[in-house]
This record gives structure tokens, C-alpha cells and sequence, in this order.
């Protein structure tokens, strides 16, 4: 893989809020008044999903993976790709690099005023 340009991601990014949101459509058409609300608010939750860059989503998911092992330092330190490739030793260097990364910049996302 050394030296071919490819940037091959190991991370497949499932999504299936559209399922999640038409199975939420189809409930709340037979819903009584009292679970209206709840349905509501979870199809909103799940409508407001399904435009997420695929960067993000994989952002998200390295940063859990780099926090469930123990690791607390920047998302996109040498130390937090470690965590990650001994999270998943499946990922190439290149691939946790980049996704720690993406981790990175979801995080900065997140803590902007």
C-alpha cells in the first residue's frame, strides 16, 4: 500500500437514518395521542441525521474508540492514533492518522461557542 496514492478506508459508513426515519413515520400514523410526542421528537432527531458528512460520522465513532481505551489527550496526537490501531488493529497507520483526525476536527466542532 506504501507509495500507490490510494487512500483506502477500512471504516464503512453505515447509514441508515432514512430506515430509522420511515419506520418512525409509519408508528406515528397509528400512534395514540400519548406516545405522539415521543415519536415526534425521536423522527425530528432522526430526520436531523441524515445529512451528516460521512466524515463526521466516522469522527465520531474513532473518537469513541480512541476514549473507550482510556486515552484522554487530543484526538489527533500520536498517542491517540496508538490507542486507535490497538482499539482496531485492523486500520493501517494511514487510515488512523486520517480518522483521528476526522476525530480531531468533530471535537473542535463540538466545543465551539
Amino acid at each position: 500500500m506504501i507509495g500507490n496514492g490510494k487512500q483506502d478506508m477500512a471504516v464503512i459508513v453505515v447509514r441508515d437514518a432514512d430506515a430509522v426515519a420511515a419506520a418512525l413515520r409509519e408508528e406515528l400514523g397509528r400512534a395514540s395521542d400519548a406516545d405522539r410526542p415521543g415519536l415526534e421528537r425521536a423522527l425530528a432527531l432522526a430526520e436531523a441525521r441524515n445529512g451528516v458528512p460521512d466524515a463526521e460520522l466516522r469522527g465520531r465513532w474513532a473518537g469513541r474508540r480512541i476514549r473507550a481505551g482510556g486515552y484522554d489527550g487530543p484526538l489527533d496526537a500520536v498517542a491517540a492514533v496508538r490507542a486507535l490501531r490497538q482499539a482496531e488493529p485492523g486500520l493501517s497507520l494511514r487510515q488512523a492518522v486520517r480518522l483521528s483526525r476526522e476525530a480531531a476536527a468533530v471535537s473542535a466542532a463540538v466545543s465551539k461557542p
